[in-house]
């Protein structure tokens, strides 16, 4: 039977049968696991996938949330990392050695430009070129003897590029380059990757897929077994390890994710619409809007949006930006998003390129629309932009 996407939301990973018919998979907290013998002991690399040989390695907890978020993404597995940034961190370690030369889109999470490549991969010889989001199967001149992962975003963090996605994995499946994703935007609900030719999908966890705020947690999702073994010494080699509570609450936060999207997306869509109507506001970077440049790759690639967009505010002092922002009622002012809660936070982009220019003067507004009542959280953006313009007169 082929289950349609909510179903499999609501059923993979389960496994009542083996949790004396919980439906819920319960947290196991573990750091030893004991063998019954010697010989158990000693042939435990040898243990089938998803069979517990050392806390570290995961616990039923762990491999049942890992099993449901590789149903989602119809790949082959899945590995839980602590954080986001970590399942990123890990995929790239597992793919890249001194000497190696990485394309990175320009318009990446900033941990993933300034930590990672700006300090870790270059103090261990790996070059990092930035590319143009848009360069489609354009990538192909940017690709060098020693390139061996292109990794790309989309839409791309604070500013909302899309990318042609399956054109830049084409390129790279006939140039031998593994393609690693970042694809919290859409979570595995929205998008997924492996299906559009990309080898390694990695999301934050710790936004949509919780849901709650309540917890970090990052995924990397592979294609084939080659990739997944490769993936898991580097894993292994690292230390890294998701907690059990942690994949506990990702696991139930996967249950309602198909509901809260839908939701996230109708707020933010009626939201999205009405600052596009106000003096206030240059222009608003949200795929699912008609007007916007990357909607047609949006529609084509995507089954919806989720509830993070930016506003291109017009050109003003700091002082009028933090006067919108401090007195909002309904948004939290944070760095992260994926929650219940709407956040507001003020960024500047034309700083962070190399590749490309931000042609606007003024600053962006990321938005997070929550689950909140749109009407409410357009009144508190109409008083934050009243108060905008009186700090600009």
């Amino acid at each position: 039977m082929t289950k349609k996407r909510d179903t499999v939301l609501c059923h993979a990973g389960l496994h009542p049968g083996d949790n004396h018919g919980v439906v819920n998979p319960p947290v196991y907290h573990a750091s030893t696991i004991t063998f019954p013998s010697v010989g158990a002991f000693e042939a435990r690399d040898m243990l089938p996938n998803n069979a517990p040989s050392y806390g570290r390695s995961g616990t039923p907890t762990t491999f049942a949330f890992e099993e449901a978020v590789t149903a989602l993404h119809k790949g082959h597995r899945t590995i839980a990392f602590p954080s986001g940034l970590a399942a990123i961190t890990g995929t790239l370690l597992s793919l890249l050695q001194n000497g190696d030369h990485l394309l990175m889109v320009d318009t990446t999470y900033s941990p993933t430009r300034v930590r990672l490549c700006g300090w870790l991969l270059a103090r261990m010889g790996i070059e990092t070129t930035f590319y143009d989001p848009s360069i489609g199967a354009g990538i192909k001149a940017l690709i060098r003897p020693n390139t061996k992962v292109v990794y790309l975003e989309s839409p791309g963090s604070i500013t909302f590029e899309m990318q042609d996605v399956p054109a830049i994995a084409e390129v790279c499946k006939a140039a031998g380059v593994a393609t690693v994703i970042d694809n919290t935007w859409s979570s595995p609900l929205l998008f997924q990757p492996l299906t559009h030719g990309v080898d390694y999908v990695v999301e934050a966890a710790t936004k949509y897929i919780v849901g709650h705020s309540d917890a970090m947690l990052g995924t990397a999702t592979v294609a084939t077994e080659e990739n997944f073994q490769d993936l898991k010494s580097a894993n292994s080699a690292i230390g890294y390890a998701a907690a059990p509570d942690d994949c506990y609450l990702g696991a139930r936060g996967l249950r309602t994710l198909s509901v809260r999207l839908e939701r996230h997306q109708k707020n933010a869509i009626k939201v999205a619409e009405w600052l596009q109507g106000q003096e206030q506001v240059e222009r608003v970077l949200y795929p699912a809007l008609p007007n916007d440049p990357g909607h047609q790759l949006w529609k084509r690639d995507h089954s919806g949006a989720s509830g993070l967009f930016g506003v291109v505010m017009k050109a003003g002092p700091k002082a009028a930006i933090t006067a919108m922002l401090d007195d909002l009622e309904l948004f939290g002012i944070g760095a992260s998003w994926g929650g219940y809660e709407s956040l507001a936070l003020a960024t500047y982009p034309k700083g962070l390129r190399t590749a490309t220019k931000w042609p606007d003067h003024g600053p962006i507004i990321r938005l997070h629309i929550g689950l909140e009542d749109p009407d409410d959280l357009i009144e508190d953006l109409d008083a934050g932009l009243s108060r905008f313009s009186a700090a600009c007169s």
